[in-house]
């Protein structure tokens, strides 16, 4: 559900304990709160984009989202549990409106409760049930949240948190771990969490609740309470030491968002989208769980002084996302020169010629604000930066250029309208719609054009927001050839809120293409589209619950430079035909077949260890046979272990959209011959 994708998700799905617990003591709602939950209702129905009303309608879905927050894998309530909460149902906009908000506590108190008698009657058992578990047998465990119900007996609910502890303890002995420290780490692990339960307080209980009711108006609305909203403004602004990841809490795991381009995971290239951290270690130091943990205190693990090292451990969410590995991160400051945009060119071979084609790779659309309020001439943004690299590859006689967009996940608004100018005369590049429906374009007041000849736009499932801006005008005008995979899908708009305490962040207008049509939900789609690795069941807009729509406007005015529908005829049969031969094409496209059969494959988890074994061997060796294959293609010599393979130097999407803008070149050129000899004739 949405709000186990919010910034901050305070609570843990399902804990163990192995000290004595206090019985637990009940919440109650913070009367300071009462301010802010009317202020919330104010803002809400008052300037988010839908002006919605917060009515009974947005209730049901939020006391979804509530329950879920606090036990989105089913490990505590039981569906009589749920029965009997359904009376609440209904309430929670009377008790937003009305500043009263203790339905959220008789809620959470019932959680608190369940919480404290499943810890109880397994704390003493814990190293008994582990040493007793036989991997002999055939059994499984259900992995699929969208197929999991809630227990109906005491009995079931037992058998459910058996084998989870079952499948934890098996993680760890394949692994490597013996026997006594499976029981040391997992007794670590749910007394931390435990005690990660046990300090959450009224605020965070109310901030949980007061999501749960943003959840149920878009996915990025948001309200953060004060410690939140802290350390969201540091996120922004990037002031602390890290590794430059976005993070999120996903049941109990802390989740990989996305990583900042030019940051140090980013750099290092181990960490990628949708993994999980599963413990944080300093230096040499040891281990420690976060499983449960609250995001913000996992977080506060990861940032660290510059130039010092934290070590991840994380279950990577390509392969059997069983297997765990660590992995080493040197902190540092994600600066802006780290984020510049930069050149590069791909050499091409056709009938004996070589061919350049300039590539201008952008992670971000930046602009050193301090440094323009400081009135310096020559300060940095994605644009100017863009310009420069531009007249630059025009000097090596570039035959066509691209412009990689590829996990760029927006910025300034400005510097997109900006760039896209350096491609097109002055024009409108994108229409901003307001809750009043007031329609604003923005777009290029510069007639310069800095490069005029033929283009391709590569993006990816994580370009986002400004990124689509660009890629949609390019598209719109004709002047580019848009080539990747679908966009992200965000195009809307969000303003920060203050309020008496703490912040909201809320969507408060919509992006839309100069041809009208929307970037929400749909993002931009490609020309010619290339396999990708990303899932987009997982990823995207598409994939958060409750995205706004997508719509139409009219249309605005502005030219088209080349019919780029047309050439796709020809250009898209020659791009698969080169495909299907293309080592690395296929190595990839078999890595995509593969990753979609594990993904349904392992909605059911084995519990038998032989059989963990046998699937992780099978998929190491298809990884092995795969860059074989792909290596002999290459004319290479093979690698003997998995752990000897390495990324590829060779950027196979660029090549490959080089491939294409020579095709586009040599098809244009061809339609222009043939207009003029029918003009002869004429």
């Amino acid at each position: 559900m949405n709000l186990k994708r919010l910034l901050l998700c305070l609570l843990t799905g399902y804990s163990f304990a192995v000290t004595p617990v206090s019985a637990y003591q009940e919440l109650q709602p913070p009367h300071e709160y009462d301010q802010v939950s009317k202020e919330l209702v104010e803002m809400l129905e008052g300037i988010h984009y839908n002006r919605p009303q917060i009515d009974d309608t947005i209730s049901t879905k939020a006391f979804d989202y509530y329950i879920d927050a606090m036990d989105p894998t089913k490990s505590f309530f039981l569906q009589s549990d749920i029965d009997a909460l359904e009376k609440y149902r209904y309430e929670f906009d009377d008790a937003l409106r009305n500043g009263d908000t203790q339905v959220a506590y008789t809620i959470y108190n019932l959680y608190l409760k369940r919480f404290e008698d499943r810890v109880k009657s397994l704390q003493a058992d814990l190293p008994d049930m582990v040493k007793s578990f036989d991997y002999t047998i055939d059994e499984s465990l259900n992995a699929d949240p969208d197929n999991q119900h809630w227990a109906t007996s005491q009995a079931e609910l037992d058998d459910y948190w058996r084998k989870r502890l079952k499948n934890r303890a098996l993680i760890l002995k394949m692994n490597g771990e013996d026997e006594d420290k499976i029981v040391s780490v997992l007794e670590r692990r749910y007394k931390n969490q435990l005690k990660q339960v046990d300090q959450t307080n009224a605020v965070d209980v109310f901030q949980i609740f007061a999501n749960a009711v943003t959840a149920a108006l878009d996915p990025h609305t948001s309200y953060f309470a004060p410690r939140a909203s802290e350390t969201f403004n540091i996120n922004m602004s990037l002031s602390l030491e890290g590794i430059g990841a976005v993070l999120q809490m996903d049941d109990d795991y802390t989740k990989v968002v996305r990583l900042v381009p030019g940051g140090p995971a980013a750099t290092q290239s181990e960490l990628a989208p949708n993994d999980r951290i599963i413990a944080v270690g300093q230096e040499d130091g040891p281990m420690i769980d976060v499983v449960g943990m609250r995001l913000d205190d996992v977080v506060d693990m990861i940032r660290g002084e510059r130039d010092t090292t934290v070590r991840l451990e994380i279950t990577p969410s390509k392969g059997d996302t069983q297997t765990s590995k660590v992995i080493d991160i040197v902190r540092k400051k994600v600066k802006l020169e780290d984020q510049s945009a930069k050149k590069e060119i791909v050499e091409v071979e056709r009938g004996g010629e070589t061919y350049k084609v300039g590539v201008i790779s952008l992670p971000t659309f930046y602009s050193d604000f301090a440094a323009i309020q400081a009135g310096e001439k020559d300060y940095k943004s994605s644009t100017r930066d863009t310009k420069k690299l531009i007249e630059e590859l025009q000097k090596e006689d570039i035959s066509a250029l691209i412009l990689d967009l590829r996990n760029n996940g927006g910025g300034s608004l400005q510097e997109a309208n900006a760039l896209a100018g350096l491609f097109i005369p002055s024009g409108p590049t994108v229409q901003i719609r307001d809750q009043s429906g007031r329609v604003t374009p923005l777009g290029d007041s510069d007639p310069s054009i800095t490069y005029s000849g033929p283009m391709a736009v590569l993006v990816n499932r994580m370009s986002a927001s400004a990124s689509e801006i660009v890629a949609g005008a390019l598209q719109d005008y004709g002047r580019a050839l848009i080539l990747g995979d679908q966009t992200f899908g965000k195009g809307t708009v969000q303003v920060l809120q203050e309020l008496d305490k703490g912040q909201l962040k809320i969507t408060q207008a919509k992006f839309y293409r100069v041809s009208g049509e929307s970037t929400q939900h749909k993002g931009v789609m490609p020309d010619i589209a290339f396999p990708s690795l990303i899932d987009k069941e997982s990823v995207g807009e598409s994939a958060l619950d409750n995205p706004l729509p997508w719509d139409k406007i009219h249309e605005t005015r502005y030219p088209v430079y080349w019919n780029m529908p047309a050439y796709l005829p020809i250009l898209t049969p020659r791009h698969e035909a080169r495909m299907a031969k293309d080592p690395n094409f296929i190595a990839l496209n078999d890595q995509i077949d593969h990753f979609k059969q594990q993904v349904e494959k392992y909605k059911t988890i084995s519990l038998n260890e032989n059989t963990r074994i046998h699937q992780r061997e099978e998929n190491e060796q298809r990884d092995l046979d795969r860059e074989n294959t792909r290596l002999k293609a290459l004319g290479l010599e093979p690698v003997a272990s998995v752990d000897d393979i390495e990324a590829s130097e060779e950027d196979t999407y660029a090549k490959e959209a080089s491939e294409i803008l020579l095709d586009f070149i040599a098809t244009n050129q061809m339609a222009q011959k043939q207009a003029e000899k029918q003009t002869a004739q004429n």
